[in-house]
């Protein structure tokens, strides 16, 4: 009987779950998209429940559809949107507020307040991110400020905090397991990523109790089992990782000096730096990229927020097309932008600019400015935003940056990562399994039982379809004069 990992990749806008072979072929996949709430100006939420009933619906649904259902799967690894914050009843299981989405800004004010109390080089001392409300921290205490009932739920002890991987591990047993792994823990701003510990001084600083955290565990080996009511056995968990880690080790990007990029609903660029946690002097971010036992790899990462999003919009709030996949033909019927520049903004702006109060933007409409003209600048936004990061680790990383690894749904878009190879003048690499972010936790998950060895995966490594810089340079130098004045004026729109 053919065995398999069952891969949980729970998304911002979906959830997915895939079941891979001992080939890393894919056996069997399910997704479901659920709602996006937006109760106010800037404020991003999920329905819990949402997110878990969405979850076991697709996981269900993949082993039902292969041969030997649920004794084929050996294994589960779990992967998932980052710095999403949940707070829930330990007695109930129940959460007491809707998730609050890493997109989400209500608290940039409070972190604004905590930068001018000169909090920020504390912070990104022991975490190695920039004091954003992007990050979980801030999260977790507007809920215990804004909420009735969760402090003193706290000083009972029956109050948890979790990110979404926290969460699903949760509902998986039942309730027997609190954890997250050393990747979602460097997400939360609560986590010390050098002594590799909750940081008390951190919790003190932003009032939250530290009855309320899971234990932090490896991204890779068995760290608990599924309750056997949820699927009929108990299945080992054997892989954890934020979705951004997960896809550097599906592109089985393993030692220093190697990146990718992943074009999802943001776009986020990881460079491997091995051992050393590498303290950016670009407002990047420093972060944990996976650990095992004692041994912890670093990454260097920048933020795009709004990447691939930036096409849902115009697919769902725009209408101009009812595929993002349509997105292409669209923006090729356009032989250039027509001058439009498309500053995506829509949640504030991401490294370097780490703007809470940007604001969606669009330069150079005239008379003559069409759909077609509108969605290429959309589409190349994603680009200007990933080599403004590019360029940021180039000052950074002292070592050779000449190609990058690409993955992600837009990824197939062979438009957006030809501009991409010219606007950054680099090689682009694209793999032949796109879906790198639960591939590489599928991978983490099976070496961690032994269903997959590093040698073997190495060896599975795939062909990649190459771009390389066509543009003259001095339509490079124009086109890139004109994004960074147009990233100027849509800085600051909020008060």
């Amino acid at each position: 009987m053919q065995k398999y990992i069952l891969s949980l990749d729970q998304g911002t806008t979906s959830s997915r779950a895939i079941a891979y072979d001992k080939s890393a072929d894919i056996g069997s996949v399910s997704s479901q998209e659920f709602d996006q709430i937006y109760p106010n100006n800037a404020w991003v939420e999920h329905e819990p429940e949402a997110i878990w009933n969405s979850q076991l619906k697709v996981a269900k649904t993949v082993i039902g559809s292969i041969d030997g259902d649920i004794e084929a799967i050996e294994s589960i690894g779990i992967t998932n949107q980052r710095e999403t914050t949940i707070l829930w009843n330990r007695k109930t299981g129940k959460a007491i507020y809707n998730a609050i989405v890493w997109q989400d800004r209500r608290t940039a004010g409070y972190c604004e307040k905590l930068k001018a109390e000169g909090k920020h080089e504390f912070i990104f001392k022991k975490t190695g991110l920039f004091l954003d409300a992007y990050f979980s921290a801030s999260k977790i205490a507007w809920i215990l400020d804004n909420i009735e009932g969760t402090r003193a739920l706290a000083l009972e002890g029956n109050l948890a905090f979790g990110t979404v991987d926290s969460w699903l591990c949760w509902k998986l047993s039942k309730g027997n397991l609190h954890i997250t792994d050393a990747s979602n823990a460097s997400r939360t701003m609560l986590y010390n990523i050098h002594t590799l510990k909750w940081d008390e001084e951190l919790l003190d600083l932003f009032n939250i109790p530290a009855s309320i955290l899971p234990k932090v565990v490896d991204s890779i080996g068995i760290v608990g089992y599924t309750e056997k009511s949820i699927f009929g056995k108990e299945i080992p968990i054997s892989g954890i990782a934020g979705d951004q880690q997960a896809a550097l080790f599906g592109q089985l990007c393993w030692n220093e000096g190697m990146m990718k990029c992943t074009y999802g609903t943001g776009s986020f660029i990881m460079l491997n730096t091995g051992k050393e946690a590498l303290v950016s002097k670009s407002k990047l971010l420093t972060t944990i990229a996976w650990k095992r036992g004692d041994e912890v790899q670093y990454a260097i990462e920048g933020s795009v927020f709004i990447g691939g999003a930036v096409i849902q919009w115009l697919r769902d709030e725009m209408e101009f097309f009812k595929e993002a996949s349509d997105s292409e033909s669209l923006a090729e019927a356009a032989e250039d932008n027509g001058g439009i520049f498309f500053v995506p903004a829509l949640a504030g702006l991401g490294a370097p600019y780490w703007d809470p109060f940007a604001r969606g933007s669009i330069f150079g409409i005239t008379r003559s400015t069409s759909k077609a003209h509108l969605t290429r600048a959309a589409l190349e936004s994603i680009c200007f935003q990933v080599n403004t990061i590019l360029g940021l680790l180039k000052l950074d990383y002292k070592g050779n940056i000449d190609q990058i690894n690409v993955d992600g749904g837009a990824s197939a878009n062979n438009l957006l990562l030809q501009f991409q190879s010219d606007i950054s003048d680099i090689e682009i690499l694209r793999t032949n399994k796109l879906e790198s972010t639960s591939l590489g936790v599928a991978f983490m998950a099976g070496i961690g039982i032994g269903f997959y060895s590093e040698e073997n995966l190495l060896k599975l490594n795939e062909s990649k379809h190459n771009f390389k810089p066509e543009m003259d340079k001095m339509i490079r130098k124009n086109l890139l004069g004109k994004w960074n004045e147009a990233v100027k004026r849509a800085m600051n729109w909020e008060d």
